[in-house]
């Protein structure tokens, strides 16, 4: 039952996605066809108007000319206005002015003072031809921002589309083709080369490539063998595989990635709530500045006609629709690029605070290691080589699956290294394993089998080793040392790299781990990380993040274990590693898909890059407004310049296209 809620939520889920893309993609659609028709009446508009008549040097008169106008006229007004005059209405009830209650003002002054003057209410021209041509810009300039935005929502829909909706179901002998919703965890599925595979599972037979790329941005394909985990969404590229199904519907990996990709698209940031407030503001000002405009043009004595083109004027040019789109679209551009990258931003607040970072704090496994136990050195006995040590270790741990057996094959395996059958193979409890190869007893045992044992070794390069903060194994043949192995979790190269890049920036990095003083001194002396706390408990690594914040310090903290979600949660930047656990995504601000520690160094550039674009096109759209209000007010009257609403409204839909280029040039 609950299986099957989960896959019906997950096909409402996707149901959802598609009405909300379907819903855009009407409104834009919508726009289109109102601008065309719009456009198709105003050229007969301003065909009929007096004004244009008279600039263009002809007349053209006949029976009911100006009620046909009024009639072409009235149509542009409701139907290509009708989503500015909708959009004022909400905004009234909502008491919430901004961009449409200004539009929605504008046009109505020019619509009704046109049609006093048509049906002799008035002396002077009629501006039905600007009202028409600033009803045409406005649409063009929403269904071009509209398809701005579309293109930023398109990323959730092409992680919708990502998954198949049919899967190949071994049934015993029998392959049948079922719906995905379908499926419950522990299915057997067969992905045959070339095709999406529909659910998270672990391939149980096959060896394969397959292609991640749109899920974790990791251009080169991943090599899959038994037991490796698969994403749904990903491309099976090689060999036909059988995965036996983890997760379905809403649990799906990808399922998750769609979530906080919406997630970061609807969280407002500081600087968007900033351009808000900006908006609001700026209809008080316009409605003010075109208010006194009349006033003064009227009491210097021009006819209310004049007055009312200028007010007309003010209260189009300073619409705040490139202010209202300034951050937004730099957002959407912002998230699109980031998933592009492998982050995943949850909370747009705490990513744009990511610039002013002062220290990064990394949990030690699993974030700066790997993880993985991998052999760092080998030391032979007398007499016997290190391959020979190697070979006979690895004879004994093919048959193991503890963490330092795989380390040890894996090391073998590196070196190209035949090994030899283990036979009578037995776990020693507590310090080893033993097994016969090649005719001998080997055994693979801890030092403590050693000590009770009281078998001779070269203890200095033990203590040398131990000090180092390894794990040392022995490999013994019939009861001689033959000569011991040290492992360790294995440094990433990436570390590296981001610990020295985060210091060019001047931003400290510290290493926080519940791992043993010596292991933990290895790992930072490694990378180069001055401070190191170490042997710190779950419930500490909270308080240690505090007491590098005490100093006023900015601090994120990059973590993968349920352990680190406290830390993660009290960091100024949490930052969760997309392969650990699910608290920790959960608890984060933003998530590295691919978790690699270098992405850090991403996190820190896209945010200042983000800020810095929010703040131009923030400048640009009141710096414009600062400029525009004064001359359409007719501030520069005196010496012979005015500014019609036609070409007010060409200015402002100039400004709004120069914010969007400019949110455009954050993928440069």
């Amino acid at each position: 039952m609950e299986h099957s809620h989960h896959t019906s939520s997950h096909h409402e889920h996707g149901e959802a996605h598609d009405s909300h893309a379907g819903g855009h993609e009407g409104m834009i659609e919508e726009y289109k066809r109102r601008f065309f028709v719009s456009l198709g009446l105003t050229i007969p508009i301003l065909i009929l108007s007096d004004m244009i008549q008279e600039w263009a040097g002809f007349e053209l008169t006949f029976p009911y000319e100006k009620e046909t106008l009024f009639v072409l006229a009235t149509i542009v007004y409701v139907y290509g206005g009708w989503p500015f005059l909708k959009g004022s209405i909400d905004e009234l009830r909502q008491r919430n002015p901004g961009m449409m209650m200004l539009i929605g003002l504008a046009i109505s002054v020019a619509y009704f003072y046109s049609v006093a003057i048509v049906f002799g209410y008035g002396h002077g021209h009629d501006f039905f031809w600007e009202l028409a041509t600033l009803i045409v810009i406005m649409l063009l300039g929403h269904w071009i921002e509209m398809r701005s935005i579309m293109g930023a929502s398109n990323a959730l829909q092409q992680l919708v589309r990502l998954l198949p909706s049919v899967a190949h179901r071994i049934n015993g002998s029998d392959i049948e083709d079922v719906p995905v919703s379908a499926l419950a965890v522990g299915d057997l599925i067969l992905v045959k080369p070339g095709e999406q595979i529909p659910v998270d599972g672990e391939l149980l037979k096959g060896r394969t490539t397959v292609d991640e790329s749109m899920l974790t941005g990791e251009s080169m394909p991943v090599e899959k063998e038994t037991g490796d985990v698969v994403i749904a969404g990903s491309i099976n590229q090689e060999g036909s595989m059988t995965i036996s199904t983890t997760s379905t519907g809403e649990s799906t990996y990808l399922a998750k990635v769609i979530d906080l990709v919406k997630e970061a698209q609807e969280s407002k940031s500081k600087t968007q709530n900033l351009a808000n407030r900006a908006a609001k503001l700026l209809f008080y000002v316009a409605v003010g500045s075109g208010v006194l405009t009349f006033v003064i043009w009227v009491a210097l004595g021009y006819p209310v006609s004049m007055a009312v083109e200028r007010m007309v004027t003010v209260m189009v040019i300073s619409c705040p629709h490139a202010l209202g789109l300034a951050s937004p679209l730099v957002v959407a551009v912002s998230t699109a690029l980031s998933a592009k990258r492998g982050l995943l931003i949850r909370n747009r607040t705490q990513f744009e605070e990511a610039r002013h970072l002062d220290a990064v704090i990394f949990d030690k496994t699993g974030t700066l290691t790997q993880g993985d136990f991998g052999v760092t050195d080998i030391e032979a006995a007398s007499a016997h080589t290190e391959e020979e040590v190697l070979r006979l270790a690895a004879a004994v741990e093919t048959a193991s699956q503890h963490p330092l057996a795989r380390g040890i094959l894996r090391e073998a395996e590196t070196r190209k290294l035949t090994l030899p059958e283990v036979v009578d193979f037995a776990s020693i409890t507590g310090v080893g394993l033993e097994g016969q190869v090649e005719g001998g007893h080997v055994q693979v045992v801890s030092p403590r089998y050693i000590r009770e044992h009281e078998l001779s070794i070269d203890e200095m390069a033990f203590d040398r080793l131990s000090a180092a903060g390894k794990t040392v194994v022995f490999t013994i043949r019939d009861g001689e040392l033959v000569g011991m192995i040290a492992l360790a979790d294995m440094v990433r190269d990436e570390a590296k790299e981001t610990v020295r890049a985060l210091k060019d920036r001047g931003v400290r990095s510290i290493m926080l781990t519940g791992d043993n003083r010596k292991v933990a001194d290895w790992v930072a002396s490694q990378l180069h990380i001055e401070e190191v706390y170490a042997e710190v408990l779950p419930d500490d690594k909270s308080r240690q993040v505090q007491t590098v914040q005490a100093d006023g310090s900015k601090v994120a903290m990059v973590g993968d274990g349920i352990n680190d979600a406290p830390a993660l949660a009290q960091a100024d930047v949490g930052i969760a590693i997309g392969s650990g656990t699910d608290v920790a995504v959960e608890t984060a601000d933003i998530v590295l898909v691919r978790s690699n520690p270098k992405d850090v160094l991403s996190i820190l550039d896209l945010s200042r890059n983000t800020y810095n674009k929010m703040i131009q096109n923030l400048w640009w759209a009141a710096g414009y407004n600062i400029v525009a209000i004064p001359l359409a007010a007719g501030v520069l009257a005196p010496i012979g310049i005015i500014l019609s609403p036609a070409v007010g409204a060409v200015l402002m839909s100039l400004s709004t296209v120069i914010v969007a280029l400019n949110a455009r040039t954050l993928k440069l």
